[in-house]
């Protein structure tokens, strides 16, 4: 297997850290990104790209805080661009399932004229314990709203392992990755597993958007974040085919894809939830 240079863009997020992980100890040369990072890299910043993209020969692209964003065209246009010119030979770009704007993102990607491969993924089973639900967790209250959508919940182990599968393999060039939970779960039913496995009740409370959105502003979260959370849920929860299990983990990884409860084990025993 050759050897190449990967440059990781988000590489200490959810997904990120843990495909740089994986790449890693297949050999490769890594290099991850950030704004405190050297070289670093600012999204909003674009003269800070050329020097992320210097001698490097794929990247995996993962846009912060979401390709849903105002911004995150003309961001990635400009990546790609860069990423044409600097000689990059293929880069995998992190979608969501069912996010019309992520779409028009994934657009870009496969017009650059570079190689690429395109990963969608649902709702990650990490918001419980790595992202804005922990809280709710450790308190014991879990509020949200959309109670009815079946969300085929994804474990970032997965998406991670798919990617670092798809970087370096060019048979999947061209092609569309949906990664998904093997199962649809509810909040209600994922608050309960993960309650079992905590072996501590927890609540959880059906609110509205507004209700929620509410509540991200009292705590004092910036109005970007609050109009990014009721578009994921309002949009994006509650897109039809946001609710389809897709058969991709298997098909790509040879293996089934992590289930919920399978998370929950796993999550309970590192301590986060007490």
């Amino acid at each position: 297997m050759k050897t190449e240079n990967i440059l990781v863009i988000g590489g200490t997020g959810k997904t990120g850290r843990r495909v740089a992980q994986n790449l890693t100890q297949l050999g490769h040369n890594v290099r991850v990104v950030g704004r405190k990072t050297e070289p670093a890299f600012d999204w909003e910043n674009p003269d800070t790209y050329d020097a992320a993209l210097k001698d490097m020969d794929r990247a995996y692209i993962v846009y912060y805080p979401d390709l849903a964003v105002p911004g995150s065209r003309d961001a990635i246009t400009g990546l790609t661009k860069k990423a044409l010119e600097a000689g990059l030979e293929k880069v995998v770009l992190l979608s969501g399932k069912g996010e019309t704007e992520a779409e028009a993102c994934e657009d870009i990607v496969a017009n650059s004229g570079l190689n690429y491969t395109l990963v969608r993924a649902s709702w990650f089973n990490q918001n419980f314990s790595e992202g804005a639900f922990l809280e709710f967790v450790l308190n014991g209250v879990v509020a949200l709203p959309m109670p009815e959508a079946e969300i085929p919940f994804v474990d970032a182990d997965d998406i991670a392992d798919i990617v670092s599968k798809v970087l370096i393999d060019d048979s999947y060039n061209g092609q569309t990755i949906t990664v998904t939970g093997p199962q649809k779960r509810t909040f209600k039913e994922v608050v309960a597993i993960m309650a079992e496995a905590r072996d501590k009740h927890i609540q959880f409370v059906p609110i509205s958007i507004d209700e929620f959105k509410d509540g991200m502003r009292q705590a004092g979260l910036p109005d970007s974040y609050v109009w990014l959370f009721g578009y994921l849920f309002k949009e994006v929860l509650g897109n039809p085919e946001n609710q389809v299990v897709s058969d991709d983990v298997p098909i790509v990884l040879g293996r089934p894809a992590k289930d919920f409860e399978t998370y929950a084990k796993q999550t309970a025993e590192t301590g986060i939830w007490n």
